[in-house]
């Protein structure tokens, strides 16, 4: 019998519905009656004793909110009733004892990847364009759409037959809305590519690199040498226009501190220094057609699963994302740390109210301390200017089930699964420990995986409820469901599907398996993720200002 409602931690008040539950109705929990006092959707919550003003509410264990007024056994948890409430943290002397999973299934097994110089392994093989300040963009876009047209990674070919369609409807008077060609399918970036062996031709457009703060340009300079420094990335062509606050040698610079050898075809050209517009187009297009017959000489490899590195997001969350998809990509979380892999941890505003469990599993102090303090200055920094990280979740998550932000957040941290924290970064901070490490970033989806990139993610899972077609320029970006329905309706972005979870169909350990399957063949590049085959290629630095 399929479970219609769910006490997701022992010391919870609150039950989840799992199906839409009518006011009115009385069902059973471990043999006690509850009857609804109103309309209780799938993904919402409703209490499981009245509650007075001031009570406090628990879910997944910790402190999630406090009830405003008085609430009857059975009603709705909603924005009126519940406010958003967490417990205070600190540091205490680590003591956490993990219980790894079984991982014989897949002890011994490879993924097939790009093996760097300095040993790191690519799960794809990119060339790279940067620009060091906007100024560039529109150069980059006129490079893009010669050499994805003529070098076969366009995808919007099938945009253009449509739309010269419907161009050819019009001359001949057809009637517009009846001249509908019906279903043009996804097209396959890999089908007529001239270099088998270059996943793709990747480009930074941003808003940065001048005017600003001479602090945003310095942040902009390591995010962008991180990026060439991915090894992911085999060959970058950099384009400046000369008199930006981000400078060609504050570039190199950071490169050189991050990655002292460096040792992938680099090209950089000056538009001020060139002759013409034209002729800095055709240059950098030849120089770098050029590095493209190079880095097509490389082949994939054998490459053991402990150099996976994981990025673990959540975005267009909803109350099934720490039920399903989440705790199940955390299994898998797991599984790739006892491993030998590593994993990244970040959304600082999607871990408020799991501050003190992260804290207790950090095995460094001095890491532990870190945490605390970037929390603490993020949380103040917000509230400086009105906000808060309580005011987190969008209108979506708020109609799906996720009333507080401690709520999001307790959902949202289960991506990390169970393991000790072996080291917290500041963004743009890469990896440098196996095992998992929190990485400061904003929750807001592209900043947060534009960040988990530049700290050396090679793989991200993304997961979500209502649907988002985020991805990331360098780092393959696989869909992760939580529910069957978002699967049927938005398939041609979802990868994989945690609904038989809530179905009762798969456990969280079944489905974290799945899981690593698929992202071992994602990594040998055997499937290709939705948001690669749509060169969803979303790149939003962030400027360290209040992002949420």
């Amino acid at each position: 019998m399929v479970t219609r409602i769910l006490k997701i931690h022992p010391n919870d008040n609150v039950l989840v519905a799992l199906q839409n539950l009518a006011k009115g109705e009385t069902v059973i929990y471990d043999g006690n009656e509850y009857t609804l006092q109103d309309d209780i959707q799938a993904k919402h919550k409703f209490f499981m004793q009245d509650m007075n003003a001031g009570d406090h509410i628990i879910m997944y264990g910790v402190l999630v909110g406090k009830a405003q007024h008085f609430i009857l056994k059975g009603g709705l948890m909603d924005t009126e009733n519940t406010k958003h409430a967490s417990d205070p943290y600190e540091f205490r002397p680590y003591h956490y004892e993990w219980h790894a999973p079984d991982v014989s299934k897949f002890e011994g097994r490879n993924f097939n990847g790009y093996i760097r110089s300095d040993g790191r392994v690519g799960t794809a093989n990119y060339w790279l364009f940067i620009p060091t300040v906007f100024c560039e963009n529109r150069n980059l876009d006129v490079i893009r759409e010669a050499l994805h047209n003529e070098l076969g990674y366009a995808v919007t070919d099938k945009y253009k037959s449509y739309a010269h369609q419907l161009v050819e409807a019009y001359k001949n008077g057809e009637i517009l809305e009846e001249a509908d060609p019906g279903s043009i399918g996804m097209a396959n970036p890999a089908a007529n590519r001239v270099f088998k062996n270059v996943d793709g031709i990747k480009f930074l457009n941003h808003q940065g690199g001048c005017g600003g703060t001479r602090q945003d340009a310095a942040v902009l300079s390591k995010l962008l040498a991180a990026y060439a420094d991915h090894p992911n990335v085999a060959g970058v062509t950099v384009l400046s226009l000369g008199c930006q606050n981000l400078q060609v040698k504050d570039f190199m610079d950071d490169l050189k501190h991050r990655s002292p050898n460096f040792d992938k075809p680099l090209f950089i050209f000056e538009q001020q220094q060139s002759q013409s517009e034209e002729q800095l187009v055709k240059e950098a297009i030849r120089k770098t057609f050029i590095g493209l017959t190079e880095i097509n000489k490389i082949e994939r490899q054998p490459a053991p699963l402990s150099k996976l590195v994981l990025g673990v997001k959540c975005g267009g969350s909803d109350g099934f994302s720490g039920i399903s998809a989440n705790p199940a990509v955390g299994y898998t979380s797991d599984l790739l740390v006892a491993l030998g892999g590593t994993v990244l941890l970040a959304e600082f505003p999607e871990l408020c109210g799991a501050e003190q469990q992260l804290i207790d599993r950090t095995k460094d102090e001095t890491a532990a301390r870190k945490f605390i303090q970037l929390m603490t200055a993020y949380n103040q920094a917000a509230e400086n200017v009105g906000s808060g990280f309580f005011m987190n979740p969008s209108p979506g998550n708020i109609k799906d089930g996720l009333i507080t932000d401690a709520i999001k957040s307790t959902g949202a941290a289960k991506k990390g699964g169970t393991s000790p924290v072996e080291d917290v970064l500041d963004y743009t901070e890469p990896a440098t420990k196996p095992g998992l490490n929190l990485v400061c970033t904003p929750g807001n989806d592209v900043e947060a995986t534009t960040g988990k990139a530049a700290s050396g993610a090679t793989l991200i899972l993304f997961t979500t409820g209502l649907g988002t077609p985020t991805g990331n320029p360098v780092c393959p970006t696989i869909k992760v469901s939580t529910n069957n329905a978002l699967t049927k309706r938005m398939g041609d972005i979802i990868d994989i599907n945690c609904g038989p979870v809530i179905e009762g169909e798969k456990t969280i350990e079944q489905m974290g398996e799945d899981i690593l399957e698929y992202c071992i063949k994602a990594a040998s590049g055997e499937v290709i993720p939705k948001a690669v085959l749509l060169n969803q290629d979303d790149f939003i630095p962030w400027k360290r200002g209040v992002s949420l």
